[in-house]
C-alpha cells in the first residue's frame, strides 16, 4: 500500500511539474524580457507587457507548445489508466499500458525541450528560466515512472 502511494504521489507530482513548465512564464529570461511557450513579457518603461506568439509562430515554436500538450495530456491519461487498471486487470497485465503512454509522454517532454533547447534563442543573450528547467525535472520524473511502472508489471507476473 505504501508503494501505491508513493507511486500516486510521484505521478500526481509530476503531473503539476508538467503543468507549470507548460504554463508558465519562464522558459528564456532576460532583464527586460520574459519567455514562454505562449507569449513574452517585455520590461517597457518600468511596465510589463505582454505579447502573444499566435500573431507570429514559427513551426519550431509550435511543434514545442504541441509536446508540451501532449506530455500533459499523455501523462494525466496514465494515471487514469493506472487507477482503472488497479481493480479492472488481473496481475500480470496491470501495468503495461500506463506505462507505454507515461513512455510517450516522457518522449513529448524531450521533444519539446529539446526542440526548444536547439532552435529557439540561439545567440540571444539571456537564460533558460525555472520552466524550462522544471521540463527537463519532468523528464526524468516521467522516465522513472514509465520503467516503474513496466517493472511492476514484471513482478506481478
Amino acid at each position: 500500500m505504501l508503494v501505491l502511494g508513493g507511486i500516486i504521489f510521484l505521478h500526481v507530482s509530476t503531473i503539476i511539474l508538467l503543468l507549470v513548465a507548460t504554463i508558465d512564464n519562464a522558459w528564456w529570461v532576460t532583464d527586460t524580457v520574459s519567455t514562454d511557450l505562449w507569449g513574452t513579457w517585455e520590461l517597457k518603461s518600468s511596465e510589463w507587457r505582454y505579447s502573444n506568439l499566435k500573431t507570429s509562430p514559427n513551426e519550431f515554436h509550435q511543434s514545442v507548445q504541441a509536446s508540451a500538450v501532449l506530455a500533459c495530456i499523455f501523462s494525466i491519461l496514465a494515471l487514469f489508466v493506472f487507477v482503472a487498471q488497479l481493480f479492472t486487470l488481473p496481475k500480470g497485465q496491470r501495468f503495461t499500458f500506463t506505462g507505454i503512454l507515461q513512455l510517450i509522454s516522457c518522449l513529448c517532454v524531450m521533444i519539446a525541450a529539446s526542440v526548444y533547447t536547439a532552435e529557439l534563442h540561439a545567440g540571444d543573450n539571456g537564460s533558460y528560466g525555472h520552466a524550462y528547467i522544471l521540463a527537463w525535472i519532468s523528464f526524468v520524473l516521467t522516465f522513472l515512472l514509465a520503467l516503474t511502472y513496466l517493472i511492476l508489471r514484471k513482478k506481478s507476473e
